[in-house]
């Protein structure tokens, strides 16, 4: 389990999915290794019948980054097959039918901030720090950091993190969008677990859908975005036994 390579934990808690980052003693480095674990854990039959993901690194640290040094020694060729290969997990992240809740501490960090920009609901406790060091070694940000960066801080905020490749902390994060929720040290995991379970709850054809909307949506125009809205709605009216029990929630 805690051997050098590093591995994910995929374990259930009701109806939601726990997965866990454990190569503590690298702080979680996301190598090519630990990406495909993950990779792995997010196609098993715990994360595919759950209603709710949470991902997390554990009490103490979520992950420093990737480990660029296997990167550096690829030729162009390779770089473009690792991005079909382990690193599509970020993208596959992004793409899972439910929602996710990614539960953070201590560092998260270049690829580590991108595995959590990939995910649709963040919690941090007050240890969290996050940056995007990638300018600092020469390269940038590129499995889904510059992009979910600027749709999720803004052109600006995006462009100032990533140039000067400056750290921030937990409550500067929730001040700027990336965070929804600020816990005390170690609670993390549990408030991500809550979040989740509320979530779950719901009928998950329409938190599956919706969730789909709503990412949808910022690459739409507004009349895309409002068409999408109401044949989602109306996709759901008809085939969810909820929305009948509740008519008088949206009148004609």
């Amino acid at each position: 389990m805690n051997g050098e390579p590093g591995s994910v934990e995929v374990a259930r808690d009701g109806d939601v999915a726990v997965v866990t980052l454990r190569r503590e003693h690298k702080l979680n480095a996301l190598s090519m290794h630990m990406e495909t674990q993950l990779l792995t854990a997010l196609r098993t039959q715990e994360v595919r019948t759950s209603r709710a993901v949470v991902v997390t690194g554990g009490n103490t640290v979520f992950s420093a980054g990737a480990d660029v040094n296997e990167i550096r020694a690829l030729t162009p060729d390779a770089i473009l097959a690792y991005y079909r290969n382990s690193g599509s997990v970020y993208e596959v992240f992004a793409e899972l039918p439910q929602p996710t809740v990614v539960a953070v501490a201590g560092y998260c960090l270049g690829g580590g901030l991108e595995l959590s920009l990939a995910g649709d609901i963040r919690i941090a406790d007050e240890t969290a720090v996050f940056g995007f060091p990638e300018i600092q070694i020469g390269i940038l940000p590129s499995s889904g950091g510059v992009t979910r960066a600027a749709r999720t801080l803004g052109y600006g905020r995006a462009t100032d993190l990533i140039l000067r490749g400056r750290r921030f902390g937990a409550h500067q994060a929730l001040q700027w969008g990336l965070l929804t929720e600020v816990t005390d040290k170690g609670s993390h995991i549990r408030t991500a677990l809550t979040i989740a379970h509320e979530i779950a709850e719901h009928d998950p054809l329409v938190v599956s859908v919706t969730k789909q909307v709503i990412h949808a949506s910022p690459d739409a125009s507004q009349a895309t975005s409002l068409l999408l809205e109401r044949l989602a709605y109306a996709v759901l009216n008809r085939t969810t036994p909820a929305a009948h029990a509740h008519d008088e929630v949206k009148q004609p």
